[in-house]
């Protein structure tokens, strides 16, 4: 990664907003999902389907898969179905030849998807970034006539990434992404520890500028905490101040995850899903 730019956005420091907090509003039970890459180091052989059980077991109705776990799209829908679980949502890579990209389409309009999410581009190149911006628009325009809408999935470097002259990949995409056809998956989790890397004094207010300032809207939301080292936490554990945030923006989807569980993922999930039940904003 390159050089930080100089400009931070500035914001007052909050608490950590811990279940029950004064607050009237909650985060509704039908827009709580995980992202299944949380869970991949059970996601084998017959755990598969007891995990997607379990997860229902916990309160989940709908999850966005990270693969298919070597199914077909109809036979993931009928293990879905079984337990009362909908894939509401999938990270994608930018797809290889038009082809590619239909097969994708397909397989979610088979699963029922509403989204389909690109989870990771780098490159300390600008013409690559522009390059996938503009794919990107094409491959949404195409998504969005199947009825799915598509986003993209940031980590920090898209913030932190010094392009040239202070550039970063995030100017690029916030004013190359078509906001009509690309919408944001915000991780918040990654969007504050860019807000770390750039310096700004207030991280989370940096995240919530960050929501804002994008052309593009946020429909969905990695909900992901971090401990003051940097480490990742379950949520609840850590520092983020997840009320302050929701209370800025309410997205459409609420997506728990963590990208190293400190104990199981199933704990993971089972207090991830606990906490975004009882917090208040």
């Amino acid at each position: 990664m390159g050089a930080a730019p100089a400009v931070a956005h500035k914001g007052k420091p909050g608490h950590h907003g811990k279940p029950g907090h004064k607050g009237n509003r909650p985060v509704p039970p039908g827009q709580i999902s995980i992202q299944m890459y949380t869970l991949r180091s059970i996601m084998n052989g017959t755990e598969i389907d007891k995990n997607f059980a379990r997860l229902a077991r916990y309160g989940y109705n709908r999850v966005e898969l990270a693969g298919l776990y070597g199914r077909t799209a109809r036979e993931m829908k009928r293990t879905l179905d079984r337990v009362g679980i909908r894939a509401t949502s999938s990270h994608e890579g930018i797809s290889a030849t038009p082809e590619a990209l239909q097969t994708k389409i397909s397989n979610a309009r088979t699963l029922g998807q509403k989204y389909m999410v690109v989870p990771y581009l780098a490159s300390t190149n600008a013409d690559d970034w522009y390059r996938w911006a503009d794919q990107m628009n094409a491959e949404a325009a195409v998504v969005r006539r199947a009825g799915i809408k598509y986003g993209y999935h940031n980590h920090a470097h898209e913030f932190t990434t010094d392009l040239g002259g202070g550039l970063t990949p995030w100017d690029i995409f916030t004013s190359r992404l078509d906001p009509r056809l690309v919408h944001l998956e915000v991780d918040l989790y990654w969007a504050v520890t860019g807000g770390v890397g750039v310096g700004a004094a207030d991280p989370v207010q940096f995240a919530i500028d960050t929501i804002r300032e994008a052309p593009q809207e946020t429909l969905q939301y990695h909900v992901k905490d971090r401990e003051a080292s940097g480490d990742f936490a379950d949520l609840g554990a850590g520092t983020i101040d997840f009320r302050r945030i929701f209370r800025a923006h309410q997205p459409k989807e609420y997506i728990v995850e963590n990208d190293q569980p400190d104990v199981t993922p199933l704990q993971t999930a089972e207090v991830g899903y606990r906490y975004l039940r009882k917090i208040r904003f």
